[in-house]
């Protein structure tokens, strides 16, 4: 008989079946026994005798055989008689905590310390079916509108922006870099004829920060679209896929949604403030200072609400960074002195995009390199792409880990990635 998930098994309610899994529960009363097995679709109840029952443990990964009955006091309703049982391997050591109570009566960090065992939660695993769907949904929508997928190099010759913050690399006895993005790579496949591109890859970040909203290894949802007439079409393509992400969530991931008790908006559209009118919000109505060219992590959360009171948006884009503040590539706006074609997406009070215009002429880039006191020299790889035609171009990035983070209201971006590598944690 071919195995079956708990999942279809409560769809097609088959009058036997054969599942496997790991115990997840025993109720022991003597002559019957209840077992309750959990796959990777869900739960039910196994009722079994008390010879079957032993050798068994919590957690151990066992096959059965049995009749399908209704129950309308077992989980779902329905319970399955055992007939037949085999183990597949063993419990050696008991549990670092316990897995099938509510809650787990552990901090994160030793949470993070057993992985592996805390990912046997469902609530837990959860995180990263919405995250694959997440990915999905990206990928989906912008194969539809003509995007291309591609994927860069994560070894990277020069620290091209900006060397403080980026993992050296032995690579074969010369000083490369961990790529803290794909932005030179995409921009120049843009002008290689893609024109539009994507990449969904790993980027690495060498910040000193231990904080809840940081990852020193996190994966970057990547876009970049030629021939744009400015930013305002980029700010349009996010608000596009974020709509399609957040539907696509609701059909596939309803399940796991209700285990955090989400509900997804749809059709939202998303304002748009200058950063010197948020700051100026935030100074006049919450005497609340901001730094030069910047909202910091109070002055997110704090607009956050007054965006939430005022416009009923979860989202925000805040535009026209100064150009101090923003990359070298960054366009800046032709009218309006010192500041840029740029944004940053803040989401329930925390950014997870900044993206904007390029610079797409040649000569403009190359001034713009030197009035950043760097060499163009060190750059050609880049900018000789430019020379031959480059289009009216711009992109984004958002933070997988991020926004999974605040669909489900999380506490800690770590609980957002599998296996999460920060200022401390290199291991398991």
């Amino acid at each position: 008989m071919e195995r079956i998930y708990i999942e279809t098994l409560l769809k097609e309610k088959p009058q036997k079946a054969k599942l496997t899994g790991w115990v997840h529960r025993i109720n022991s009363l003597g002559q019957v026994n209840f077992v309750i097995l959990r796959d990777k679709t869900g739960v039910i109840q196994l009722v079994m005798t008390k010879e079957q029952l032993e050798n068994l443990k919590l957690e151990t990964p066992i096959t059965v055989i049995g009749k399908v009955v209704e129950n309308p006091k077992a989980i779902n309703n329905i319970e399955m008689q055992v007939e037949d049982l085999n183990l597949l391997g063993k419990v050696y050591d008991s549990l670092p905590f316990e897995i099938n109570k509510k809650t787990i009566q552990a901090k994160l960090e030793t949470q993070l310390d057993n992985r592996t065992i805390a990912l046997r939660r469902p609530n837990i695993r959860a995180i990263f079916k919405i995250q694959q769907e997440i990915e999905e949904g990206f990928k989906t929508y912008l194969k539809s509108k003509n995007f291309s997928q591609i994927h860069t190099p994560k070894i990277i010759d020069s620290s091209t922006e900006g060397g403080s913050e980026m993992f050296t690399v032995d690579y074969y006895g010369r000083r490369s870099f961990l790529a803290q993005s794909p932005q030179f790579y995409k921009q120049m496949m843009v002008g290689a004829g893609f024109e539009r591109v994507f990449e969904i890859g790993h980027a690495y970040r060498a910040e000193l920060h231990n904080t809840w909203r940081h990852l020193s290894e996190y994966i970057s949802l990547d876009v970049e679209m030629g021939f744009i007439e400015n930013e305002e079409d980029i700010m349009k393509l996010e608000e596009d896929i974020l709509n399609y992400i957040f539907s696509h969530l609701n059909k596939t991931c309803k399940k796991e949604l209700d285990m955090f008790n989400i509900t997804l908006e749809e059709n939202f559209k998303i304002p748009r403030i200058s950063l010197k009118e948020a700051q100026d919000i935030l100074l006049e109505k919450f005497n609340k200072r901001s730094p030069i060219g910047n909202l910091d992590a109070e002055g997110e959360k704090i607009f956050s609400k007054y965006v939430k009171e005022t416009y009923n948006s979860d989202f925000i884009f805040v535009t026209e960074y100064p150009i101090s503040k923003r990359p070298v590539y960054t366009m800046p706006h032709e009218s309006k002195k010192e500041v840029t074609r740029s944004f940053d997406l803040i989401y329930k009070g925390l950014e997870i995009t900044t993206g904007g215009q390029r610079i797409h002429d040649y000569k403009m880039l190359i001034e713009n390199i030197k009035k950043f006191d760097m060499k163009p020299e060190n750059f050609e790889f880049y900018t000789d792409t430019f020379k031959y035609g480059m289009p009216p171009h711009g992109g984004f990035a958002i933070g997988l880990e991020r926004l999974t983070m605040q669909i489900l209201n999380l506490t800690n971006i770590r609980e957002a990635s599998l296996i999460p590598r920060d200022l401390k944690r290199i291991k398991p």
